[in-house]
């Protein structure tokens, strides 16, 4: 199956640089090879009529118009990671998110960080998500981040590191569950030598999570905002809130009064203790934040300050998924908790920075150029792939608003092999874990691997042609783990 393949120069995760299979990957190459390049374009094809009938889609927002759905592009090879490596990379993102969590409580409280000069305070101020409302607020089990996906790269080396936080509302998850369901219904040999840890366990781990944030009764009532048909993410928030068992609504499905928040049903008003909000913090209350919002719920914000409904995330943890900010994350470890980091940054330089402006504006050919507020893949330039004139476009808008952009190195993503026109070539991959924090914390065994679909190619989002994978955490030969069991 694998004569043809060439991985590019870098770091291959299922070849080593001498073409050797590595040790990890040997019973799945067999199970692969048992199967066949053409039975497995064709079990590929009727996966892909399988997440249709699933409804897995996502739309695109083109401008001008309303988008349209897209099937979720999905590839059957799986991504592998061996239990030991991926233990140190739980302690690394749980170290993370503790420092992140210990730095918003201090900036939306007595900033002790900036008035340390550890982090520039107009960096923190002049952040598109720094919402001096939240100020004074203490939200329940004084923690700020309940669900989190950091972004993770391997580089040409196969050293981890972390490429971005997310921090507010963190997507893809449902697209994750889906794979695995995918996987085992249509691809059940390939489990038969591998054991895979199971993954089916998450909307129980968040449903407590979302519960453990009502510390004030004993039978929270759990309810998922969503903005709407028309999101991008909305077929996550109605299977998420199917998974969980729990209310999905929209705004005009709750209401503020005496003092709490009240969903509206057939059987009346009933009381809401915790909302999983997939929606901005600009669009949660009118009162506090954008008075045009028809999305929020008018007096959402009282109530929470009161101690009587909690939000996940809390407001303002945009913060510091601000892409300047994540440049000072290593430094808040050192801070905080006074460790090392355990997963070190992509090297970032910082276009506020004169100095570091200079340098972006003389190497533009050569960096990944990103705007600190932009997702999804837009307002990014990737130096050695974009035009004279798309460079020249870039340094004009470096020049005009500095805050604005980060530059990192054009790294050599890891690959793992994919399908395409019925053919197996190597594609960049990323990996979003995704992580619970109530009383205690919970990471994903593996999370969703995006795919750079489009051959040669850096940019994974779904939104610019990329694609996912099914990842396996795979015990090694003697050790403690719960086996997945194919089912149809």
């Amino acid at each position: 199956m694998f004569t043809d393949y060439r991985p590019n120069k870098g770091y291959d995760e299922y070849f080593s640089a001498s073409d050797e299979p590595r040790e990890a990957l040997r019973p799945l190459l067999s199970s692969l090879g048992a199967l066949g390049l053409e039975e497995l374009n064709r079990t590929h094809a009727a996966a892909g009529m399988l997440l249709k009938r699933l409804g897995a889609t996502f739309r695109l927002n083109n401008s001008g118009t309303r988008g349209g759905e897209r099937i979720l592009p999905f590839d059957p090879l799986p991504r592998l990671i061996r239990t030991g490596e991926w233990q140190q990379l739980e302690r690394g993102l749980i170290q993370r998110l503790e420092a992140i969590d210990l730095f918003l409580a201090d900036v939306y409280g007595a900033q002790r960080i900036l008035n340390d000069g550890v982090i520039p305070r107009e960096d923190v101020e002049s952040s598109q998500g720094w919402r001096p409302q939240m100020q004074g607020f203490q939200p329940p089990l004084g923690k700020w981040c309940h669900v989190s996906g950091l972004d993770l790269i391997r580089d040409g080396q196969g050293s981890w590191r972390v490429l971005e936080d997310n921090l507010r509302c963190p997507s893809g998850v449902a697209y994750f569950l889906e794979n695995r369901r995918v996987m085992k219904r249509m691809f059940p040999s390939l489990f038969a030598g591998p054991t895979v840890q199971p993954i089916d366990a998450y909307p129980s781990h968040l449903l407590q999570t979302l519960r453990d944030l009502a510390p004030w009764t004993d039978t929270p009532k759990v309810v998922l905002l969503t903005p709407g048909v028309f999101n991008s993410a909305y077929f996550e928030h109605s299977y998420l809130a199917q998974q969980m068992g729990i209310p999905l609504v929209e705004g005009r499905d709750l209401a503020c009064q005496d003092g709490r928040v009240w969903m509206r049903s057939t059987a009346g008003l009933e009381p809401v203790d915790v909302i999983y909000r997939r929606i901005d913090d600009d669009f949660l209350d009118p009162a506090v934040f954008r008075p045009d919002s028809m999305l929020g719920v008018r007096g959402l914000m009282e109530v929470y300050a009161a101690g009587r409904v909690a939000i996940a995330n809390a407001p303002g943890t945009g913060v510091a998924d601000d892409k300047l900010i994540y440049a000072y994350v290593p430094e808040m470890v050192r801070y905080y908790l006074d460790e090392e980091p355990i997963i070190a940054n992509v090297p970032t330089y910082l276009c506020s920075r004169p100095d570091d402006r200079a340098y972006v504006l003389a190497h533009l050919g050569e960096l990944v150029v990103k705007a600190v507020s932009e997702a999804g893949g837009y307002g990014m330039l990737i130096g050695p792939h974009a035009s004279p004139g798309e460079i020249q476009e870039f340094a004009a808008k470096i020049q005009a608003d500095p805050r604005n952009f980060i530059a990192q190195p054009t790294l050599e993503l890891s690959t793992v092999p994919s399908l395409s026109e019925g053919e197996l070539y190597p594609c960049h991959v990323d990996l979003r874990p995704y992580v619970l924090r109530g009383r205690g914390a919970w990471v994903s065994p593996g999370g969703l691997t995006r795919v750079a679909l489009r051959r040669g190619s850096l940019v994974v989002n779904s939104s610019q042609g990329g694609g996912c994978k099914d990842t396996w955490i795979v015990t090694e030969a003697g050790g403690p783990a719960a086996a997945e069991v194919p089912a149809c």
